[in-house]
């Protein structure tokens, strides 16, 4: 009965956190595209890809959730916190008719490859947020509505990843032409920029399917890697910026009525206080109960992360008496706020030093690990806006060059899953409060960081003891698709769209 209520209450106000890619639909008007320069379908399809599904800082909260970053501290359970994964979405496909659109009409101008590549690129893009999210989805079928099939074929999961990759490849090459674009909002029309963030997408996705790659995939990512035309530094980050223009500021601007009832989880706090990490003060204020106990704002000790699997009844009553660390106030003071990263440097620093300590590639795994680590620390660094939020413990230089000592120096001297935690936990912490919920696959595949799992407070329909593994498909699909979706169900699952079910790329 308890955990019937809480799914209940749940539902109420549930969203779909676990891809990046369940976002609202457009609807496009065959009419009136031809009056549309590329550059405008560029810009459109650009701002609906990268900005966060939903608007408001409930919806930004409530996507940060799935990843234990945060802490929902109400009395009201929050389903995303808790385990309760319902349906995915094949919203984003419904952009392909724009990106067809954007490439015919830029026929003939200089810029038309690279426009070939964005559009390759967002279709895998979107292919391979759907596949890690249900498993067997449409890709070779995907966006052609238009040209009156509306029901796509759902391919297996391991040619979905087949073909994404011939996709990033065959785009990585039309940027190499070298061909800037107008319309980009993220690169500013920048082709080698989207074609090194071509090539580190085929990294992620080799390395996603690590428990299926086969050896001439793991021959391509080292091939990748060997090349070196790949994101150099922070510059080359894909991020969304944030702007005091309407309808362009960051969705958790002026949400301080939500940041009260938000605190940094346990696993994040933890994790910072025991690597001396400064990060924890550009995240989190201090727990006000050790301030009124005369705890300096500048001590590790005085910040408390919730631990984000404990009854939610406790989780409001501990934040009433002041015991947890709330976000840092500086998320809630600006409308240009810290941009949105959706695939940075750092990651791909520790996409490559998991794959050498896993044999995949040659080179310093220590190197990559530390250089990784660098970025993020030098991001915050240099990131506006910090400078009266962080407590007295800024980052400088200084601090970089000593980063590496005790436990947040690379465990060379331990057992290859020691590094591969401490690898893994860093390119956790890239996505910290971003909403953008790309890490949980990471999780799923690895293990690390080992999510708080409580069945007592879990909201999982199937099972309270595991974690999730998928969303089941759409609903509509029962109605508008239904021999494609049954044969999907059937073929993966054994007739049942359970959220318990494994992926062929979890599979052992």
């Amino acid at each position: 009965m308890k955990n019937l209520k809480y799914i209940l209450l749940a539902t109420i106000s549930l969203i779909i956190t676990y891809s990046c890619d369940n976002f609202e639909d457009i609807n496009t008007n065959p009419d009136k595209s031809t009056l549309v320069a590329p550059e405008m379908l560029a810009t459109q399809v650009l701002k609906n890809t990268f900005t966060f599904n939903g608007s408001g800082a409930f919806e930004y909260v409530y996507g940060n959730l799935f990843n234990k970053h945060v802490a929902l501290l109400t009395a009201v359970p929050n389903g995303n916190q808790y385990y309760y994964a319902t349906y995915g979405s094949f919203g984003a496909y419904s952009r392909l008719t724009d990106l067809e659109y954007m490439v015919e009409f830029a026929e003939g101008s200089v810029s038309q490859p690279s426009y070939k590549g964005l559009a390759l690129f967002l279709k895998a893009y979107y292919g391979f947020s759907a596949t890690l999210a249900m498993g067997d989805v449409p890709y070779s079928e995907a966006g052609l509505a238009s040209e009156g099939n509306t029901r796509p074929v759902y391919d297996k999961q391991a040619d979905v990843i087949v073909q994404i990759l011939e996709d990033l490849k065959q785009a990585e090459a039309y940027f190499a032409e070298g061909n800037n674009f107008a319309g980009d909002i993220m690169y500013d029309g920048d082709a080698s920029k989207w074609q090194k963030l071509c090539n580190a997408m085929q990294l992620k996705v080799i390395q996603t399917i690590s428990k299926k790659a086969t050896a001439e995939q793991k021959a391509r990512f080292a091939e990748i890697v060997n090349t070196g035309v790949l994101m150099e530094d922070n510059d080359d980050n894909l991020k969304l910026v944030y702007t005091e223009t309407p309808n362009a500021n960051h969705e958790f601007y002026n949400g301080e009525n939500l940041r009260i009832t938000t605190a940094i989880s346990k696993l994040a706090a933890d994790f910072l206080k025991e690597n001396n990490d400064r990060r924890l003060f550009y995240f989190a204020e201090p727990a006000q109960k050790l301030i009124d106990d005369g705890m300096s704002e500048s001590d590790f000790d005085a910040y408390v992360g919730a631990l984000t699997s404990e009854d939610p009844t406790t989780l409001a009553f501990n934040n009433d008496n002041g015991e947890y660390s709330l976000l840092n106030e500086r998320y809630v003071q600006f409308m240009d706020g810290e941009p949105m990263l959706r695939f940075t440097y750092s990651e791909q620093c520790f996409i490559i030093a998991e794959a050498i300590e896993e044999g995949w590639v040659t080179g310093d795994a220590q190197e990559y690990y530390e250089n990784g680590v660098k970025a993020m620390l030098e991001y915050y660094m240099n990131l506006p806006h910090t400078e009266d939020f962080v407590h007295g413990m800024a980052i400088d230089q200084a601090y970089i060059d000593n980063y590496f000592t005790g436990a947040a120096a690379y465990a060379t001297g331990g057992s290859k899953e020691d590094r591969l935690k401490q690898i893994l936990t860093q390119r956790w912490l890239i996505d910290f409060f971003q909403g953008n919920g790309g890490n949980y696959p990471q999780f799923l595949r690895t293990g690390y960081p080992e999510y708080p799992l409580d069945p007592s407070t879990s909201l999982n329909p199937d099972d309270t003891s595991v974690y999730p593994k998928r969303y089941k498909y759409p609903a509509s699909e029962q109605n508008t698709n239904p021999e494609n979706y049954q044969k999907a169900i059937d073929d993966q699952f054994g007739g049942y769209d359970g959220i318990n079910k494994t992926p062929w790329y979890l599979q052992d």
